[in-house]
Order: structure tokens, then sequence, then C-alpha cells
């Protein structure tokens, strides 16, 4: 399909720069396809829902994957930013190098200061490029394995907030908690699965109180959600691998629930493209661990998720490729046009949607 199908006018003034606080007073564009729309609120999705459906919520943790280092090769150096966005080993990752024309395989980078102490190792970081790849990506082999590693990332990076937040502001430490969901735990994204924000613990009493059980996956969110599609035709884009894992515990549960009449109900594109890469040709849903370049676009026959809560995403992007897909391209504009129209907030910490499958 064309990629220009999937433009539409954004002012600048409705993205959003901080969430609403508490997290569920949120606005919730209830999208039915062929019915209408409806105006509500994030608190408001204990009665949206039935006794019965299952939420299903991604669980990864951001890290503080961006890095600032020096290339230093030979007699000459050169300030570079890395922005760690896939995981490949106890000791290498796949990053964006920015820019990444001054790097070359082989060169090392530093991250830290040179001046400190060195009574701890930790403040300092090496890493050699290994590979170079198309726009800006390299894989990098650090100089730490394993949690010495994860230490140090810990020590040296900064959380890592969406281009279109970053460009406006500094991060902070209100960051810290307002990019994370209040059910992280698994560590490894560098982006927040931002449909997730929203949730708080009263809403989770009241969900339980509804009889609206909620499952949990691990979608490991890369730094690829933040880039455009710069080819003309969707078939031409190229999807970053993300990590994810659906337990066979959590297969089972969801299995069960939809054969007793629940609706599945993906909290977050990451969750519902975890879950449709685990599902079979019949709907059923498999354990499963690995990687996923799933794209869904329009004409997609979605097997498992049969509602999906989600932030309002960019123009041309994938993710509002994806929810074309899932309730249909001219809903879907008509929904963005009303949300712009009425002053709904853009974006990781903007409002949210509830959208009902086609």
């Amino acid at each position: 399909m064309r990629v220009d199908l999937f433009d539409f006018d954004l002012p600048e003034s409705s993205i959003a720069l901080r969430p609403v606080e508490p997290r569920d007073v949120a606005r919730l564009l209830v999208v039915r396809p062929e019915i209408g729309l409806e105006d509500l609120f994030v608190r408001d999705l204990p009665d949206l829902l039935q006794p019965g459906d299952v939420l299903v919520l991604n669980n990864t943790k951001v890290i503080p994957s961006r890095l600032y280092g020096l290339r230093v090769r030979e007699e000459t150096a050169a300030r570079v930013e890395i922005m760690l966005h896939k995981r490949e080993g106890a000791d290498r990752w796949r990053a964006f190098a920015r820019p990444a024309k001054k790097l070359n395989i082989g060169d090392r980078i530093r991250f830290g200061d040179d001046s400190e102490s060195t009574a701890c190792e930790l403040v300092r970081l090496d890493a050699e490029v290994e590979e170079k790849g198309e726009g800006g990506d390299v894989a990098l082999r650090f100089s730490f394995a394993g949690a010495f590693l994860d230490e140090a990332i810990a020590r040296l990076g900064e959380l890592p907030l969406p281009p279109y937040i970053a460009g406006k502001r500094a991060t902070d430490d209100r960051d810290r908690n307002d990019y994370q969901t209040v059910y992280a735990q698994d560590e490894g994204a560098v982006a927040a699965p931002t449909a997730g924000l929203h949730f708080t613990e009263d809403l989770f009493r009241r969900l339980d109180e509804r009889g609206i059980t909620r499952q949990f996956v691990t979608l490991h969110v890369g730094a690829g959600t933040f880039l455009p599609v710069k080819a003309d035709d969707t078939n031409e884009h190229r999807m970053h691998a993300e990590w994810g894992s659906v337990s066979a515990e959590t297969a089972q549960a969801l299995n069960e629930a939809r054969a007793r009449g629940g609706r599945i109900v993906a909290v977050g594109t990451t969750s519902l493209r975890l879950l449709e890469s685990a599902a079979q040709d019949d709907g059923t849903i498999a354990p499963f661990s690995g990687d996923t370049a799933i794209f869904i676009t329009p004409g997609y026959r979605f097997r498992a998720v049969d509602v999906l809560m989600t932030n309002f995403h960019l123009p041309r992007s994938t993710l509002f490729m994806l929810v074309s897909a899932f309730a249909g391209l001219e809903c879907m504009k008509a929904a963005y046009a009303h949300a712009v129209e009425t002053g709904y907030r853009f974006y990781s910490y903007g409002d949210a949607s509830l959208l009902f499958r086609r």
C-alpha cells in the first residue's frame, strides 16, 4: 500500500510533553467501527469491557539506553550518541549511532568519565564496533557482560524519551517514574509500552471487581518504534526485530478465557504484535520466545486480539498502519481527525483510544 495513505495533519500543540495525573484520568476515545465514536476517560474502562474479558499487558521495563561516548581511533577522537535497541548477547547490543559516519568497524567507543577515580571500574565502559548496517544501525561488543554490563548502562545511560518529547525539553527525574508502567518488571526495553502508562492500582482494583482478569507478556520495545517509514510503499519497509515472550501458562489462560466466551484485550500495540506472532491459524495462542518483526497493515487477518487499547500515533507510522488494519483506515482517519479537533493529547504521554476490531 502507498505510505501516503496513512498521512494526516497533526498540529504541534497536540503533542503531550507530560502525562496527566492521576494516570487514569487521561481521555479515552472509544472507536466502534460502523457504530461511531465516544469520548470517555481511561477510568471508564471497566464499564466498557465484560466479565470474562482478559487484559494482556506488556511488563517490559525501560532501561536508560541512551549513551554518550567518545570514539577513540589512534590520535583522533569524536563524540557519538548511542541508542541501544536490541540485546543480542551477554555483552552485545544492536544500537543506532549518531553520527554513524564517524564510526568504522573495529573502532572503540569509551563511555564514562576518564577523570573519575578508577576505584570503581563501572565509571567507564568500552565497546567495539563489530558491524555497521543501514540507517545508523551498529552492533557493539562491550567490555562488560551480563549483570555487570546492566549496572554500567544503568549508571552511565540516560532515559530515552521519544524524539518528539526530547526535542522539546530535557529528560528529568520525574520522567523516571512517568515513563514506566506501574507493573514494569522485566528490564530490556528502550521505549515504554505507552498504553500501559494509564493504569493505576485503583483502576486494576475496579477491573478485578468487574471480573476482568489480566495476563502479562514481555516484548522488549526497541528504538525502531520511533523510526519513520521512509519508503513510498509498505512492501518496501523493513521492521526491526524485537524480542518477546509468551509463557505456556499465559497462553493456556488466554485460550481458556476465549473458549469461555471472553475477549482478548491487548493493552498496547506491543502486546498485540506479540500475541499475533504467537497465534496459530485457528486463533489458538501458543507459547512463544524469540524475535518478532511482524508488520501489520490493512488486509492482515487478526487471529488473537479482539479489542485494542492504544495511544495516538504518528502520521505515516507503522503503528498508525496497525490500528488502521484493526479498525479500518477510513474509520481511523475519522477518529484521528475527531481527536485533533476535540483536543486529545497525542503520543507517549498523551491520551488513549479503545478500538473494537472491525
